[in-house]
C-alpha cells in the first residue's frame, strides 16, 4: 500500500485506534506507539550487477508499559504530514518495523474499519533474485559446474 492510500484510510476514520495485524494473525497491542516515521532509501547492486534503488515509508512500532496509550488514525496522519519534508513527494510504499523475537519489517497490505479501530494488515517480506534471466539457467543441460552451478551471477 502506498502512502497516499494509507493516509486516505486514516483520514476517513480519524478517531479510530490503530491495530496492526501481523502476518500470522497476532495483533500488536492497541497501546503500541509509532516512534519513528521515516523515508528509507536503499541503493544496491543485485546479483546480475545491476544497480537498483528502492525507497519506502517506514513506521517504527514500539510497545511500552503505557497500556492506556492509544494512537488514533488522525494523529498518525498529522505525524506523517510533519515528516513530509523528509519523505519527499514520492508516493512511497508503507512498511511497519516491529520487534517481536527479532526486528522485522512488514509491508502494509490492507486496512479495514472494525468497531472504532482500523485493522492494518501486514504481510511477510520475501527475498528474491532480481536477475533471474542471468542467474537461473534456462535448462540444466547448459550447466557449467565450475561456478555457482553455471550461472553468470557470481
Amino acid at each position: 500500500m502506498n502512502t497516499s492510500e494509507f493516509k486516505h484510510h486514516l483520514t476517513t476514520h480519524p478517531d479510530d485506534n490503530l491495530q496492526f495485524v501481523l502476518p500470522d494473525g497476532v495483533m500488536i497491542p492497541l497501546h503500541a506507539h509509532i516512534t519513528e516515521v521515516g523515508r528509507v532509501d536503499k541503493t544496491f547492486l543485485d546479483c546480475g550487477a545491476t544497480v537498483r534503488k528502492n525507497s519506502y515509508l517506514c513506521l517504527q512500532c514500539w510497545v511500552a508499559d503505557d497500556v492506556d496509550h492509544r494512537l488514533p488514525a488522525g494523529k498518525l496522519v498529522e505525524i506523517i504530514d510533519r515528516a513530509q519534508p523528509i519523505l519527499g513527494s514520492d508516493d512511497l510504499e508503507v512498511e511497519l518495523e516491529y520487534e517481536g523475537s527479532v526486528i522485522s519489517q512488514f509491508p502494509v497490505v490492507r486496512i479495514l474499519s472494525d468497531a472504532n479501530r482500523l485493522l492494518i494488515t501486514l504481510a511477510v517480506k520475501h527475498t528474491d533474485c532480481l536477475a533471474k534471466e542471468i542467474c537461473l539457467p534456462a535448462s540444466k543441460e547448459n550447466i557449467d559446474s565450475s561456478c555457482c552451478g553455471g550461472s553468470a551471477c557470481c
